[in-house]
């Protein structure tokens, strides 16, 4: 039986969830702010969290990051009532597993609790089958279509090109946009395919955690190791390791990762002796590494030998039909489900929205909409409200935005709520609070509309 932990500050909401889950055989602990849940990560071992992105007295994402400086990797589902998908998006980067809108529709809860506790089992049972077996490749079914567009042919020819070399490949694009298939598609190419594919989420590792994680340690280096370990190059040895958001990396785990590259050996934590290794990296990022001033420039240009750009969804609208098929398809056979057809309206909205999470967007939109799809046509009332309203609801286009004479918040459409929150801040001198009043709103409604906004 899987325990849960959830934070949310909404009382009545939690109590629902926490009833509901308990009905489906969870266990269920809850906490009500940032710190309570950071506590009850010391004292107790959960199988999943389960976590409001905007809390009292701080964000969701805190916890994530205090269970990164733990040690733990334990899946995440974020849930957020902002009308906006990149706030999701971000979370994923850190390492959370899923993430779902309010309202929740009890169903995708259910399916996304599911898929989060056997991705971990998963995870388990191909870590095992790696140690006996090295030359697996526990990816063999791939969420992914080639493409036949003119972007999709570069990118294949790319890897087609780059695979059969020892040369080190930085992926770079938008997240959810299929960087670790490109990277599976390179070491399935190349001479190296019958040796181990490693796949390592750089977000999700503290310092002290990438270390260990990267290149190992001997028992008794650090609080915590009981026992020795063995690091990931090891166990890529003469395969493929692939750095997933390389550019969260501290400064410090950068250095070892150059000399690992460099002389080919590492040497795990706490350890006197260097171990060699023969193992070929293959890096992601979705940032500009040597802009954010926090990447080393030697390890750039040594992980950037070959660079491969992924396409955004935006930019493979030849190939986006091939994608929405492969999608239902697959969400049909795992859910029994038979979704033939879209309607004309949803059909429409496909088309016009802007897919900022790219094909992890458009996999879980379409899951979710064949989840709620009785029927073997989708209608419109199985997407996600926000995406539908985003797309009835586009902003205006105007000369000017309203003034902040009359600064309440509710009177203004959402074309000039951006201006003006930026306006009372200025007013307020930045005091949030002093704003909120000023907006006629509460404070967590003005630090989620700043989100949305992106305003820092």
């Amino acid at each position: 039986m899987a325990n849960i932990l959830l934070v949310e500050d909404d009382t009545t909401f939690a109590a629902i969830l926490e009833n509901f889950l308990k009905k489906k055989g969870f266990d269920v602990v809850v906490k009500y702010s940032v710190k309570g849940g950071i506590e009850a990560l010391k004292n107790s071992t959960f199988h999943l969290i389960l976590l409001d992105y905007r809390l009292g007295d701080g964000i969701g994402l805190d916890v994530v990051e205090a269970l990164q400086e733990q040690g733990k990797v334990i899946p995440s589902i974020i849930m957020t009532s902002f009308n906006d998908v990149r706030t999701a998006v971000k979370a994923i980067r850190q390492g959370v597993f899923d993430y779902i809108t309010k309202p929740v529709n009890p169903d995708e809860l259910l399916m996304v609790v599911n898929e989060a506790l056997e991705g971990k089992s998963n995870e388990k049972e191909h870590a095992s089958a790696r140690k006996h077996n090295p030359g697996i490749d526990d990816n063999t079914k791939m969420d992914f279509v080639e493409g036949t567009s003119a972007a999709a042919r570069k990118l294949h020819e790319y890897i087609a090109l780059v695979a059969p070399t020892d040369m080190s490949v930085l992926i770079r694009g938008e997240s959810g946009t299929g960087k670790e298939y490109v990277a599976r598609s390179v070491h399935r190419l190349s001479t190296r395919a019958d040796k181990p594919f490693i796949s390592i989420d750089c977000g999700t590792l503290s310092k002290e955690l990438a270390s260990s994680e990267l290149f190992g340690h001997i028992k008794g280096s650090f609080t915590g190791a009981l026992n020795d370990k063995t690091g990931q190059f090891v166990e890529a040895s003469g395969g493929t390791l692939f750095l997933d958001e390389i550019g969260n990396l501290s400064y410090d785990v950068q250095v070892k990762l150059l000399r690992a590259l460099q002389e080919k050996v590492i040497q795990p934590v706490g350890a006197n002796k260097t171990i060699n290794v023969d193992v070929r990296v293959i890096a992601a990022t979705n940032e500009d590494l040597l802009g954010s001033g926090k990447f080393r420039e030697d390890l750039y240009h040594r992980i950037n030998e070959f660079e491969i750009i992924v396409p955004s969804l935006r930019d493979r609208r030849g190939d986006f039909q091939q994608f929405v098929d492969f999608f239902i398809k697959k969400a049909n056979e795992e859910l029994g489900r038979n979704v033939e057809e879209l309607s004309s309206e949803v059909t429409e909205i496909f088309r016009n929205y802007d897919w900022p999470g790219n094909l992890r967007e458009l996999k879980n939109v379409i899951k979710r909409m064949v989840l709620l799809s009785p029927g073997a046509k989708a209608e419109v009332t199985a997407l996600p409200e926000e995406m539908v309203f985003a797309i009835k609801n586009p902003p205006a286009t105007i000369e000017q935005a309203p003034s902040a004479e009359n600064p309440d918040l509710r009177l203004h459409s959402e074309a000039h709520e951006r201006k003006l929150i930026l306006d009372v801040l200025q007013k307020a001198k930045y005091n949030k609070s002093k704003a909120a009043q000023m907006l006629n709103i509460d404070r967590k409604t003005l630090y989620n509309k700043m989100e949305k906004y992106g305003i820092e």
